[in-house]
């Protein structure tokens, strides 16, 4: 069985947003309200003159130690077999505890107004029918169509690298144990599945 992650190169990420517009569109994301299920954090370091700007995609960690299943009282938040980290949205309350307790940040509310602007925008291929807390899904509709998520797809520079980390042939698991690639704040224990190799 697959084990799913991504490594986030940001020697390559440009800061060009094609991911979240690309994203937006196969999630039908509320970008009308700006909501996304991955962005790009743009972080200025330092004072003028000495100014450093780093680029940072965010998205859902895929956590294998999940703070967000453990804090969902519904059971709307579960685990597929490959490891991803999904909502069924029939059954999420929306109480937000998933929100509360994901240290990254990572949900949203997909509230009655956004249903209401997708369905005007979607019509019949609406997937968002009922207020839910939304997040990202590593696009598992096209990942099991043998497809790469959305974003990565859509990378001009290929800085997210999507697959199977234990697949010892796969490109993201040869770049997870480089030793360069880390996950975002590895003290929580986690143990996300979604890696970044510094700039």
């Amino acid at each position: 069985m697959a084990r799913y992650g991504m490594v986030m190169d940001m020697r390559l990420c440009v800061g060009c947003q094609a991911c979240m517009a690309a994203c937006s569109m196969e999630n039908q994301t509320p970008y009308w309200n700006g909501k996304f299920r991955t962005h790009v954090e743009d972080i200025e370091h330092g004072l003028y003159p000495n100014v450093h700007r780093e680029l940072l995609p965010r998205l859902c960690m895929h956590c294998d130690n999940t703070p967000c299943l453990s804090a969902c009282p519904s059971g709307a938040t579960y685990r597929t077999e490959e490891g991803i980290i999904r909502i069924n949205y029939d059954r999420c309350m929306g109480c937000y505890a998933c929100s509360i307790a994901c240290p990254y940040d990572a949900r949203y509310p997909y509230d009655r107004e956004d249903v209401k602007t997708a369905t005007e925008l979607y019509d019949d291929d609406l997937s968002h029918r009922v207020p839910h807390v939304d997040k990202c899904s590593f696009c598992e509709h096209r990942v099991l169509e043998g497809l790469t998520p959305g974003c990565a797809g859509t990378c001009p520079t290929n800085a997210r690298v999507f697959g199977d980390l234990d697949d010892p042939e796969s490109e993201v698991h040869k770049l997870s144990k480089t030793g360069k690639a880390k996950p975002l704040r590895p003290e929580l224990g986690t143990s996300p599945k979604v890696f970044y190799i510094p700039s």
